[in-house]
């Protein structure tokens, strides 16, 4: 039996159901929710008052998509292929369903001996993510983020994924705009009054807030925050990758140190079993760790201040960093995560007022630093998602339809009874389209061939036999202006 479906860009229509935000798993190891955990997450008002900023000026991701019936092994290698250690998943509809991380494939998947060619990403996804809207308030979106311990945040319209949130990127941009301040002696009259009335001060230098932040979040070393009871998942470089995974589930971290006596060796992360490992089709229980760890990894001490610590991870682009004592032994393997919110506590201090201050301190640390320029080498990588949004269009107009980033892109479907179906998939590989197809009109039987086509700028139809065809529609579409 043979299904024919015509896929050709969509016309102008909203969407009926945006996706439900009722649970969200904490990407942060040390937190106590689970997939299972729920929250009540709170959509940012679009009422706000005029100039506050929102979403869209943050440093926004390009989000990778996929339909929630992919496999963990070919999810794996579409995500390390972007290089990216999340990937957001969509139903039938295409709307969006799950969120799955490195964490979740070392944990869920490696960790209990499950196949990963046959494991499906809807088994171990969190279902309905906390996600926000472009016009969300950017503050609250990172504040959530903070509280609630996890890194990635989906921005969502209409309930199609537009782009992805990092709190590390926007941290690391923040400190970077607040350093560049300082540095020019800058003004921030608005931020330092607010905290004048918070901490007490008395602010008489232009960049007085931006040293108080400095010296309340920052400045303090990491011996402020790693206790003797710190808990350090640890292997050797001859086990294997299988048992490293157990030790990150037990543990609830990302990471392993691997050591040889006192000696570390290296550093393994849920990143690595992600692009090292299960992506290159390696077998958990017969690679050992020292083939695919990170070896002779960056450490820091005690001493070195959480703003040095963050810098180093910044500047080595890694996400975890070991911690020795005073005598070169490991204390701790820190993420950026628990460096952010090692320094709201600080900031917190301990009287009664402590969550109000420190609440007030992060608001306006996020706000001042969006305020600021971005640094110069800043100015030329923004993200083209925060270029992209529907208010920022060329003609002036806000479109009905949500602008497409990244990989994604929108089809209009015609089957063979005449229905008409729409759904945003992936752009890069025909096999994904395909697979959505079959979830759009539920076939479910692989012997049934599925031909596409869509009618070129002459109206011929077109069949689409390759991801070199499918990447022709797309530029096709985008060149004749349809969304």
């Amino acid at each position: 039996m043979s299904s024919t479906a015509a896929a050709a860009p969509p016309a102008r229509r909203t969407r009926s159901r945006p996706p439900s935000a009722s649970s969200r798993r904490s990407d942060d190891p040390s937190s106590a929710a689970n997939g299972n955990g729920k929250t009540s997450p709170k959509l940012a008002s679009p009422k706000h008052l005029p100039g506050e900023r929102t979403v869209k000026k943050l440093r926004l991701s390009k989000a990778l998509t996929i339909p929630e019936g992919t496999t963990v092994y070919d999810a794996s290698r579409r995500m390390a292929a972007r290089r990216v250690d999340a990937v957001l998943l969509t139903d039938a509809q295409g709307l969006l369903s799950g969120i799955v991380t490195d964490k979740d494939i070392s944990t869920r998947v490696i960790a209990e001996g499950l196949r990963v060619e046959q494991t499906i990403m809807s088994k171990i996804m969190t279902r309905n993510p906390t996600y926000v809207t472009a016009d969300s308030l950017a503050i609250e979106a990172l504040q959530k983020m903070v509280q609630g311990k996890f890194r990635h945040l989906p921005v969502v319209e209409n309930g199609e994924v537009m782009a992805m949130l990092d709190i590390a990127k926007c941290l690391y941009d923040a400190i970077a705009r607040l350093e560049k301040a300082a540095e020019q002696g800058s003004a921030i009259a608005a931020a330092v009054e607010g905290v004048e009335r918070q901490l007490g001060g008395n602010f008489t230098a232009p960049y007085a807030f931006i040293e108080t932040l400095r010296e309340r979040m920052f400045k303090p070393s990491l011996s402020t925050i790693v206790t003797e009871g710190t808990k350090v998942a640890i292997v050797s470089p001859s086990d294997p990758v299988y048992v490293a995974t157990q030790k990150m589930r037990e543990f609830r971290v990302n990471s392993v140190i691997v050591t040889t006596g006192n000696t570390v060796q290296g550093i393994f992360t849920s990143k690595d079993v992600l692009m090292r490992v299960v992506s290159q089709n390696l077998s958990p229980e017969l690679t050992l760790v020292e083939k695919v760890m990170t070896a002779n990894p960056d450490c820091a001490t005690l001493d070195t201040t959480i703003l040095d610590a963050l810098h180093i991870m910044h500047d080595g682009k890694f996400l975890h960093i070991p911690v020795l004592d005073r005598e070169g032994q490991i204390a701790a393997c820190l993420d950026v995560l628990q460096l952010t919110h090692a320094a709201i506590q600080l900031v917190e201090g301990g009287n009664g007022t402590a969550n109000d201050m420190a609440n007030s301190v992060m608001q306006r640390f996020w706000d001042s630093a969006l305020a600021l320029e971005p640094p110069d080498d800043e100015l030329d990588s923004r993200s083209e998602a925060s270029l992209l949004m529907a208010s920022e269009a060329g003609d002036g107009r806000s479109s009905i339809y949500p602008p497409i980033i990244g990989n994604s892109f929108p089809f209009k479907l015609q089957d063979r009874k005449g229905r008409v179906h729409r759904f945003t998939c992936g752009s890069e590989s025909l096999n994904e389209l395909v697979s959505s197809v079959r979830q759009r009109l539920s076939i479910i039987d692989e012997k049934d061939i599925i031909q596409i086509l869509y009618e070129d700028d002459e109206g011929d139809r077109v069949l689409l036999t390759t991801d070199t065809d499918l990447a022709g529609a797309v530029l096709h579409a985008k060149s004749s202006g349809l969304k």
